[in-house]
């Protein structure tokens, strides 16, 4: 891991290079008609943008049309170096009609000053100096390659050890454990590092990286249209962040502006168990409902290309046969005991792959934006990116192990701001990033320990649990 460096010194502010785009005035459903790879415009800042030629040389391979038709502020600002703004002006084709409801469609919300925010253009500027002087690919980290051979190494192993190799019962519960546990390992490691696009250089093998999430039987495909398009953008919005959408009646409430009913008030008792069941109902549940209903909450899902059809569908059937099928037929165990051992490992990676992101957001330190309709639109009245600070908690940041092990989601608040950023280099931009929050008055929240923001969860659900509904109409406050 590189050096970690202290903030020292004050690096250049740039002005505000937002585009002023001239044209062809557009509707929000003209622009969502050009959302495939051979037809991506996208909606920034209010401009349009034809990107269609750019698409096969972007460095960030498939990002770029992630959300192709619709708002993309959110995903440019985050992902982009800000010199690349001055770039985009040769695709600039028009600009967004701002009729009723003009965000319907494409799912967007206004933040403060888009584009324009002094605390993150300060912060990017600084960043992107830190990596300039020190000639590192922020992007690309050696070491990335070792971990990732070793966890997939250990999960191959532990795989054959539970169902293979084990003999003994007693032994391969130990093993699916393990097995489990790099289940979780691989989703927070791997593939969430290379669907942000913070792998490797090389975009096929960043591609085929994060396809490692389809090996472990949920769809990559999926998990980027639900964390980066609509987690990242839309950070515990209630109403837009998929990560905390409830139904209604729902198991979970999270924020009080969500409808309250009786059990609500045991959640944090009963949701630490059903926690277990995150892996297994994205696997066979949540991937296919979103399939079906060509959405997860209000993001709208893209038609899948052919290749992602076939990753889907190919991991889906892969995932089944080596998992479920190859252990029954060929396997130590009975067939009873196969199922045990499987649900065992499954459980492990849900409880997991759970505490390690709900610590993050769903606390008591953590801010839950307010939005106001206006002219039809949804707004908020802080940046977009004070919010990810706002809504966002660290914890053991000192920890090396927490590092490795959480996949940097210990350092939740510079990966939200920072996104397309590999994960080992998250501690070597902290001291800038706390510097800058102290500078411009952004509280900036971190646990000392996991357990302590484990805690900190399910005390949130607690007091959530127990906290009256709160209805808003037209910024009336309504206590039912």
């Amino acid at each position: 891991m590189a050096p970690r460096l202290g903030f020292e010194g004050q690096f250049p502010v740039p002005l505000d290079d937002t585009i002023a785009c001239t044209g062809t005035i557009f509707t929000p459903e003209e622009v969502l008609s050009h959302n495939t790879p051979e037809d991506c415009w996208l909606i920034i800042h209010g401009n349009v943008y034809d990107v269609t030629s750019w698409v096969p040389h972007h460095p960030g391979g498939s990002l770029i049309h992630v959300n192709a038709g619709k708002d993309s502020t959110q995903l440019f600002d985050s992902y982009h170096p800000l010199h690349v703004r001055k770039l985009l002006e040769r695709y600039c084709i028009g600009s967004l009609k701002l009729g009723e409801n003009p965000y319907t469609d494409v799912c967007s919300v206004q933040y403060k000053n888009s584009g324009g925010e002094d605390f993150y253009l300060t912060l990017k500027s600084r960043v992107e100096n830190y990596f300039r002087m020190m000639k590192v690919n922020s992007r690309v980290h050696p070491h990335m390659f070792m971990k990732s051979i070793l966890l997939l190494a250990i999960y191959m192993m532990s795989y054959l050890f539970t169902f293979y190799w084990g003999g003994s019962f007693l032994l391969s519960i130990f093993t699916t454990v393990l097995m489990g546990f790099m289940v979780a390992e691989i989703g927070i490691c791997i593939q969430h590092d290379a669907n942000h696009g913070a792998y490797s250089n090389c975009k096929a093998l960043g591609y085929l990286m994060s396809t490692s999430l389809d090996l472990v039987g949920a769809s990559s495909f999926m998990w980027r249209q639900q964390h980066v398009v609509g987690h990242h953008s839309f950070t515990n919005v209630d109403g837009y962040d998929p990560d905390i959408r409830v139904s209604d009646p729902d198991l979970r409430r999270v924020t009080k502006d969500q409808p309250r009913r009786k059990y609500h008030y045991f959640q944090h008792w009963y949701l630490a168990w059903f926690y277990g069941l995150l892996a297994l109902k994205s696997i066979f549940m949540d991937d296919f409902v979103a399939l079906k209903s060509s959405s997860i909450g209000r993001i709208k899902l893209p038609k899948m290309t052919s290749l992602e059809s076939c990753i889907f569908w190919g991991g889906k059937l892969f995932y089944a046969l080596y998992m479920l099928v190859l252990p029954h037929c060929f396997g130590c165990h009975s067939g009873f005991q196969v199922a045990i051992l499987y649900l065992i490992s499954q459980l492990i990676a849900g409880w997991t792959l759970a505490f390690m992101f709900q610590v993050a957001h769903v606390v008591e330190k953590a801010d839950f934006p307010v939005l106001e309709k206006k002219d039809g639109i949804s707004k908020v009245s802080e940046g977009w990116a004070e919010l990810q600070v706002r809504t966002t908690n660290n914890f053991s940041t000192d920890s090396l192990f927490w590092l490795h092990v959480s996949g940097g989601l210990n350092f939740q608040i510079e990966h939200h701001l920072f996104p397309g950023l590999c994960h080992l280099y998250y501690p070597n931009i902290q001291p800038i990033v706390k510097e800058t929050c102290k500078e411009f008055n952004v509280p900036y929240n971190s646990f000392p320990t996991f357990w302590s923001a484990l805690r900190s969860h399910f005390d949130y659900l607690k007091i959530i649990g127990r906290t009256e509904f709160k209805l808003r109409l037209n910024e009336t406050v309504i206590n039912w």
